[in-house]
């Protein structure tokens, strides 16, 4: 059971990531409105959260959920920069990162099951 000071201490954290990603999120309001810039600026603040994540997590499963996020967050920087420049190769990284990260979620999902990767 936690105590009173573990349950104020998350709040804080809680509370403090809140504050941060809203801070985030207005400062790439601010300035010029483009919007593909907006929005890579957007998809790399949330890459770096899940590189929180990934480091910090404090089990396996977080830090498997934390990597297929980014790699999602990827295919997303992929596909922006494709609408942006107007080429459609970008598009075709974005499916082939896209099946990748499925087949190394459900290979890391089996490791952590406990089950060989040929089974």
């Amino acid at each position: 059971m936690k105590t009173e000071s573990q349950i104020y201490k998350q709040r804080a954290r809680w509370v403090l990531g809140v504050a941060g990603m809203l801070l985030f999120c207005a400062l790439i309001g601010i300035g010029e409105p483009d919007f593909f810039k907006r929005a890579l600026f957007f998809l790399l603040g949330c890459a770096l959260i899940g590189l929180y994540r990934v480091l910090r997590g404090p089990t396996a499963v977080d830090r498997v959920v934390a990597v297929n996020a980014i790699g999602m967050l990827v295919i997303g920087f992929c596909a922006i920069v494709g609408v942006a420049t107007g080429t459609a190769w970008y598009i075709d990284i974005a499916i082939v990162w896209a099946l990748q990260s499925f087949i190394v979620t459900l290979t890391l999902a089996k490791l952590l099951e406990g089950r060989r990767v040929h089974d």
